[in-house]
């Protein structure tokens, strides 16, 4: 059950970005094109579009294709992603509000909309309100069936050795986050999973600390056969994650 949440979980976030992709996919490009003017603008606009699309990962393929083309240089483009990393954090803050009421509504309204509507803006409006609807659902679900498990002596151990080694913790979460392709869904497993006790605080911050450098990971291995130049914004990504692990492993003592 716990799996089969999870997978829930991750194919809601697919569904959310492939519909906002399919509805404002070029508009979203024209934002992110004319944001080069300026990096502060060029950050925000990292913000807005990885709020929208649920994904800092989709956020990079669409910039890093963009630098492949010329149409937007080395800085601007690690503007946006600075933006793309701050955007899936703000995602985060607001699905772990408890939002249950809202899942039927948009489940039920989304569907009746998406069978009434042969094509258009509102059958991929509807599309999306089921992405958020399952992401809700899929919450619930995760933590409803890691309930019983935090009584099994064996999830205890096998939590327990966690406990102490962030090295471990990090390489675990990274490792996740590849599976998942999606370190939102990562960090929101975690944080579920730290509401019902099942890992502590500490062990929680180090799932995190890995879950965000397994999203650089990604973006690297999603431009592996682009151009230089591409490759180039999704190593710095990669970089500022990197930066900030090791800035903050530190401080975990005291976090």
């Amino acid at each position: 059950n716990l799996l089969a949440s999870v997978a829930l979980l991750v194919w809601g976030t697919h569904i959310v970005r492939t519909g906002i992709m399919h509805s404002y996919g070029g508009e979203l490009r024209r934002i992110l094109g004319v944001s080069i003017r300026n990096r502060f603008h060029a950050m925000l606009a990292g913000i807005g579009v990885t709020g929208l699309l649920q994904s800092s990962t989709a956020t990079a393929l669409i910039t890093t294709a963009f630098v492949g083309q010329g149409l937007i240089a080395t800085a601007p483009a690690l503007a946006i992603m600075l933006g793309a990393d701050v955007g899936t954090s703000l995602v985060v803050q607001l699905l772990s509000i408890d939002l249950s009421w809202l899942w039927p509504v948009l489940i039920l309204s989304g569907v009746v909309v998406y069978l009434a509507r042969r094509g258009g803006v509102a059958r991929q409006f509807a599309r999306i309100a089921i992405g958020f609807g399952l992401i809700l659902l899929a919450l619930q679900l995760i933590v409803h069936a890691a309930q019983p498990m935090t009584r099994a002596e064996g999830v205890r151990v096998l939590f327990a050795s966690l406990t102490g080694d962030v090295l471990l913790d990090m390489l675990v979460a990274a490792c996740l986050a590849l599976l998942c392709y999606s370190s939102l869904a990562v960090v929101l497993l975690i944080a579920t999973l730290a509401s019902v006790v099942m890992i502590s605080p500490d062990v929680g911050f180090g799932l995190v600390l890995g879950a965000n450098l397994g999203s650089g990971v990604l973006a690297i291995l999603a431009t592996l056969h682009s151009t230089p130049e591409a490759r180039r914004v999704a190593l710095g990504n990669f970089f500022f994650k990197l930066t900030g692990v090791v800035l903050t492993l530190p401080l975990l003592q005291w976090a």
